[in-house]
């Protein structure tokens, strides 16, 4: 098969030690992963504030970037979501609206491809810690991801998984609601590090760095000792700890 890496603005500018540990644990799978260089921002900012016609000019970008491969994968819930809206943003051409969709079919989150196309439920890993999970609200709302990471995690070694109270709540972000209503932003991922705090985990994982770095953010601030993990990055740990 054919993968792509969709690697998204804030993990390919900010924590690229996530899309190294999605490449190397692929690898152990046979998984080749390449990396279309003319990817750019999914267009999400733009979409969600209104400005369509700059979204489509960056989602024409991904389509086409994406259009020789038989698999998108991407460390983020929310950018594989925004790409399912890519149809409403091209159903007045009928092109590239065939390419929209045929991108959409193709795109899975990483946990997602792990388990739905790979058939993958235990990594191998080792990882003797307590950790509790959030489940971003992109992911699960709007690609259904519930069970792929709980599966993935439950498989791992010597981890002791404690569940997040409220943990279906927004973390606050949201991307630039996170700016335009930073009060109520900021109210919103203080509650979430309670919770946080309630399970007395040591590891908090989830599946999009923007939520994670956005509660890791207000754990730092607070002096909170929990080390904030992509689910990648705990996997691949646990497999070279085994």
């Amino acid at each position: 098969m054919k993968v792509s890496l969709f690697i998204t603005c804030l993990s390919d500018a900010i924590y690229p030690r996530v899309g190294e540990a999605m490449v190397r644990l692929l690898a152990q799978y046979g998984v080749k992963v390449e990396f279309p260089a003319v990817q750019t921002c999914c267009g999400q900012p733009a979409f969600n504030s209104g400005y369509w016609k700059e979204a489509r000019t960056t989602a024409k970008t991904i389509v086409e970037a994406f259009e020789d491969c038989d698999f998108v994968i991407s460390p983020s819930g929310s950018c594989t979501g925004m790409i399912h809206h890519y149809p409403k943003l091209f159903e007045n051409d009928e092109l590239m609206y065939e390419k929209a969709v045929k991108l959409q079919s193709k795109s899975y989150e990483f946990s997602q491809f792990l388990f739905q196309v790979l058939g993958v439920t235990d990594v191998g890993a080792t990882f003797p810690h307590k950790v509790t999970y959030h489940p971003s609200c992109h992911g699960s709302r709007l690609l259904g991801v519930k069970d792929e990471p709980l599966a993935l995690i439950s498989k791992v070694k010597g981890l002791e998984f404690v569940p997040l109270p409220f943990a279906e709540d927004c973390c606050g972000f949201g991307g630039t609601f996170a700016v335009k209503m930073a009060d109520i932003s900021g109210a919103m991922v203080s509650e979430k590090s309670d919770h946080v705090k309630e399970t007395e985990a040591e590891v908090l994982v989830g599946l999009d760095m923007a939520c994670l770095m956005n509660i890791a953010g207000n754990l730092r601030y607070r002096n909170e000792p929990v080390r904030v993990m992509h689910l990648a990055e705990l996997l691949y740990e646990g497999v070279k700890k085994a």
